[in-house]
């Protein structure tokens, strides 16, 4: 009977009820790779607020939880598996929802080549094959052929690629754990390193430092939080897909607050204040540094989590992009080969590998350039990331505006919680620009135009946007005849009781 109901779906259907809220969660979770996060910007955090690092990851949560809800609440109303855009545009119009869509596509495209790298390094240190990681062919095709893999499991379905993500979280956590309880032991045993400290409360105070250095460190705490939506975009293939891809959402923002507080306590306490501010330019590197002085013969533990984090997110980062690829085009914003659907597995399997595609070009045509250059593309993403967020959180409140009074609940979640965490996103988004268009801030720490590299990606990503929009404009113009609207009371009552 069950396939029978399937089969009677339309053929530019994605797959429904694919997977559960608890599968949702793995991917949100996964998304973020919170141990390669971590890794990559405690060090950089530390050298900012020193021991108020734990405090940052507090800070930084807040907007996110903010943004969170608007994602859960929108989806309430309309579950369209390209979120922003499809929100957006129906709050602010067509020009709006298209950039949006257009931002969250590119992340997937500057990330991917990235986090498929960390994820064969590290692989590679784990089980001593150290020189291979020094030969970037070998790195980079492995790299290519990571990807290609991981958007192979993606188009088969969504059911496998939960189950692979439910595996990968399970040995990042687990790996997570043993660092945390094995370094905080050694702290309070005395056989830490010379520098380490025991953990204080005022830790968690990000304002502790007192100094202008919170902004690069809140800007830097905001990364890490970055990809969690991930479960929202899979809204039409989750069960319950009115309230559990939102919920799934927001608890992913708290399971990763609760995860980088105490991974950062432990390496805090463990390593000290100098030795992660001298070692702060290793990015993820940090964690491979720590895993023999903390582990011991065991460190390929450590190694195996940032490797399972950068592996899980390889493949989650691509499910946004793709989805809101195939969102756009079922609108006509996009060519309408973008929303072709596999007939037998029902998932996007032309916008995937497309994305896939640009992404392993993004990758191998960067590193030609310099493996710094790769670092500022990743850094120009909090450009990226900054305005789609607050660009949906923004659109929650215009597109529930005439419910906002209805309920103190709504006012604050719907309403000033929303706006409040997209001014927040937006003032960290102007002092990125600020900060990037210093060429001595990038990694390459050379001029592009005169600015920074990161900052000149960023422009350059937003221009391509408005070129590639614009033309669309005049080739299918029916897209844009779509007008702002309200949410529905109908679904907005329908789905609160």
């Amino acid at each position: 009977m069950a396939n029978d109901t399937e089969d009677a779906r339309p053929p530019d259907s994605l797959k429904a009820n694919a997977i559960g809220f608890v599968d949702a969660l793995v991917i949100g979770l996964n998304a973020t790779s919170p141990a390669y996060s971590l890794a990559a910007v405690i060090g950089p955090i530390v050298a900012l607020v020193g021991v108020y690092a734990p405090g940052v990851m507090i800070a930084s949560f807040v907007p996110m939880l903010m943004i969170a809800s608007a994602f859960y609440y929108l989806n309430k109303v309309d579950q369209d598996c390209g979120t922003t855009f499809s929100w957006v545009t129906r709050a602010m119009g067509p020009w709006a929802g298209w950039l949006g869509g257009w931002a969250i596509a590119m992340t997937g495209v500057l990330v991917v080549g990235s986090l498929a790298d960390v994820a064969v390094s590290f692989a590679l240190l784990a089980v001593g094959l150290d020189s291979w990681v020094e030969n970037e062919f070998v790195r980079q095709l492995l790299a290519v052929l990571l990807i290609i893999v991981m958007t192979a499991v993606c188009v088969i379905g969504t059911e496998v690629s939960s189950k692979v993500q439910n595996v990968l979280i399970l040995a990042q956590v687990a790996c997570l754990l043993i660092f945390v309880a094995v370094a905080l032991y050694r702290v309070y045993a005395g056989t830490a390193m010379s520098d380490s400290v025991e953990p204080s409360i005022s830790w968690l105070n990000p304002f502790g430092s007192g100094g202008s250095t919170l902004t690069g460190a809140l800007l830097l705490g905001v990364f890490i939080y970055w990809g969690w939506e991930s479960a929202v975009n899979l809204t039409e293939e989750v069960e319950d897909s009115a309230t559990a891809p939102g919920k799934a959402g927001v608890w992913s923002t708290v399971v990763l607050l609760i995860t980088y507080v105490s991974v950062g306590i432990a390496v805090v306490a463990y390593a000290g204040v100098t030795f992660l501010a001298e070692n702060a330019g290793e990015e993820e590197y940090v964690f491979a540094l720590l895993a023999d002085e903390v582990m011991g013969s065991w460190d390929w533990v450590v190694l195996l989590a940032v490797s399972t984090s950068a592996l899980a997110s390889t493949q989650t980062t691509i499910i946004p992009a793709s989805r809101t690829a195939l969102s756009m085009a079922r609108r006509q914003a996009l060519p309408t080969h973008f929303a072709h659907i596999h007939p037998r597995f029902r998932t996007p399997d032309v916008s995937t590998w497309w994305v896939a595609a640009i992404a392993i070009g993004w990758y191998i045509v960067v590193n030609q350039i310099s493996s710094n250059a790769l670092f500022d593309s990743l850094t120009a993403l909090s450009l990226l990331i900054g305005f789609y967020y607050a660009l949906t959180g923004v659109a929650c409140a215009v597109y529930y505006r005439r419910h906002l009074t209805e309920s103190l609940r709504f006012f604050l979640l719907i309403g000033l919680g929303p706006l409040v965490g997209a001014g927040l996103l937006a003032w960290l988004l102007v002092e990125s620009v600020s900060d990037m268009s210093d060429p001595a801030n990038s990694y390459s720490g050379v001029s592009w135009f005169g600015l920074g590299p990161p900052l000149v990606i960023g422009i350059g990503i937003a221009l391509t946007g408005v070129v590639l929009m614009v033309v669309r404009r005049f080739v299918a113009p029916s897209f844009w005849s779509e007008r702002p609207g309200v949410a529905d009371p109908d679904l907005v009552h329908g789905k609160e009781s």
